[in-house]
């Protein structure tokens, strides 16, 4: 089993950054793809970021490039997410996941946390 917790989440303005961290227990997550998820009022969950197991591979939402970063740090059992320049539409809750590989889809990750809200304000 693993067990995800995100933190660094809150409420800022339009324009500002945040870094999203995940926390990770078990000891296999260096075996694990991990992915950012988001999920705004009325809307479905969606993809935002995805690293795979290696660390050398990412992948972005078209809404979110060269705004945001992924990383890992196998050491600290930990990925983040680093989010520049944030708009409004950005408000959701922020989940991390890991699965088998770095896809988009929600259903190719097999664990979740709990999520972390983001508020940008205009």
């Amino acid at each position: 089993q693993v067990q995800l917790v995100e933190s660094g989440g809150g409420l800022v303005q339009a324009g500002d950054s945040l870094r999203l961290s995940c926390a990770t227990s078990g000891r296999t997550f260096s075996r694990y793809a991990m992915g950012w998820f988001r999920q705004a009022p009325g809307k479905e969950r969606e993809f935002v970021a995805a690293i795979d197991w290696s660390g050398s591979g990412t992948g972005y939402a078209e809404f979110v490039k060269g705004r945001f970063t992924i990383s890992r740090d196998d050491a600290k059992n930990t990925v983040y997410l680093q989010m520049n320049s944030l708009k409004p539409e950005d408000t959701a809750v922020y989940y991390c996941a890991a699965g088998r590989a770095a896809r988009s889809s929600v259903d190719r990750y097999d664990y979740w946390g709990q999520g972390t809200q983001v508020t940008v304000s205009s």
